[in-house]
């Protein structure tokens, strides 16, 4: 059996997309999108299916400020130590909210909100305290809404934390990455135990009840003692959920990942074991897998949402709850309207040039076509559910199903009659099949260099 699916990792160990999206960002056909159609999207989405007695709207902030280069990172990111950027960064993002505002009304209902980077926790307290008080006024936080921040253990100060849980966070995820002071020194992210234990405690006191922890497998210099060891670790802290990433390796997109060599990275079956160890050690300590990457205790948040079929995967990731519009603020952000997508400029001054200009800063964009929407539909099921059915509403192309005929006979799916199940096997080649529905991957080429190795 491990011979078995060490040979199905050598073969699906392809370049695919995560799919946060469906189509993904390099297939989006910008040439038939504007700003001004993309504000009927979020217009309509909003008042048909996320206003006052709708499910609420998602909004994300990326925060995009740090202060030392992580050298495995692949976000958008500023590097810098001046905080004085703070306040004015603060001011475009409520300026942007204001232009969303103007067309959506006034008392929008907030049901999800987080905080991405970047590092948000370069921001002072009291920054981050004006940025939420902001967005708020005037509007409506729905039950049950889930706010959440990403957080540098390093710098994330008790102030941070109380601050934020006082407008309404609950929930935390702190980028441990490793924990082995090897591998931080090599990727440039330094953080001690004490410092993460002093944020756990802290959070905790205040009242958090879910904190979840980043880790990275295939990093430069693991092995698979060291894994071992930092997953110990973790599992003594007890995060109520664990997010545990293949590392994505593309120094032709990102330059700071060429402060190592291509020598120092655990690759083929050495990489697997780094994911199998891992993997199998978070298991046996009583956590649940939840969709992809994903772990969580059965007592929270995310575990609950994927045993009661509602776990949703959008630009922030897995989330608890589907809400139709997502409205992302800030450099590089990505919105969803559901039947279109829209994204912010990535450079800080083309941001400030256009937010002064009183513009929605927006780049580029991507209206979905009904074919778009039915394949769309299936990979967020096979994403979320590890199910989905064929023929809802419509069947997909017959080249959708000469795809997925080989997972079948590698037992990575069963299929009976319309409906398509990922087996336990599959659960770790979830994204080669979602690449069987990705009619735009398929037609027009893997575009490579764009997507990271699925494993």
């Amino acid at each position: 059996m491990e011979r078995d699916f060490n040979e199905l990792v050598q073969k699906y160990n392809v370049a695919a997309p995560r799919y946060t999206s469906y189509p993904t960002v390099p297939y989006w056909e910008t040439e038939t999108w504007n700003t001004e159609q993309w504000i009927n999207h979020v217009q309509s989405t909003f008042f048909q299916s996320s206003g006052l007695n709708g499910q609420g709207i998602s909004l994300y902030v990326h925060l995009p400020f740090c202060e030392h280069l992580c050298t495995y990172c692949g976000c958008n990111t500023h590097i810098t130590k001046n905080h004085k950027l703070e306040d004015p960064y603060i001011t475009a993002v409520l300026r942007e909210w204001q232009l969303y505002k103007q067309v959506l009304g006034s008392a929008i209902p907030i049901s999800e909100l987080h905080l991405g980077g970047g590092t948000p926790t370069f921001f002072n307290p009291h920054q981050l305290q004006r940025l939420i008080n902001g967005l708020l006024d005037g509007n409506r936080v729905t039950d049950e809404a889930s706010f959440s921040f990403e957080a540098h253990p390093a710098n994330t100060t008790e102030m941070h934390l109380q601050v934020l849980y006082d407008v309404g966070f609950r929930r935390l995820s702190l980028g441990i990455q490793d924990f082995d002071p090897d591998v931080q020194r090599v990727i440039n992210r330094r953080q001690t135990e004490a410092d993460v234990w002093r944020v756990i405690e802290q959070a905790r006191g205040i009242g958090y009840s879910s904190i979840n922890f980043d880790l990275i497998y295939g990093l430069p210099l693991q092995t698979l003692d060291r894994i071992s060891h930092t997953v110990a670790k973790v599992l003594v802290m007890k995060p109520d959920r664990i997010s545990f990433y293949s590392y994505a390796h593309v120094p032709w997109m990102k330059p700071g990942q060429r402060l190592f060599t291509e020598s120092d990275l655990p690759r083929g079956n050495d990489k697997l074991a780094l994911y199998q160890l891992g993997r199998q050690l978070i298991l046996d300590a009583g956590y649940h897998d939840v969709g992809m990457d994903h772990f969580a205790l059965a007592g929270d948040g995310l575990f609950k949402s994927a045993a009661a079929g509602n776990l949703h995967r959008n630009f922030m990731g897995y989330t608890e709850r589907y809400t139709p519009l997502l409205i992302g603020l800030g450099v590089s952000s990505i919105s969803d309207a559901w039947f279109s997508f829209a994204q912010n400029v990535k450079k800080l001054e083309t941001y400030y040039a256009y937010i002064q200009e009183g513009k929605f800063p927006l780049i580029k964009g991507h209206v979905l076509t009904v074919e778009d929407l039915v394949l769309r539909r299936h990979i967020l099921d096979i994403m979320c559910r590890g199910l989905t059915v064929l023929g809802n509403p419509v069947a997909p192309d017959a080249d959708v199903m000469r795809r997925l005929r080989p997972m079948q006979d590698d037992g990575l799916i069963t299929i009976h009659g319309p409906e398509i199940q990922v087996t336990a096997t599959g659960r770790s080649f979830l994204r080669n099949i979602c690449t069987a529905f990705d009619q735009r991957l398929a037609l027009g080429g893997n575009k490579s260099g764009l997507f990271s190795q699925s494993i």
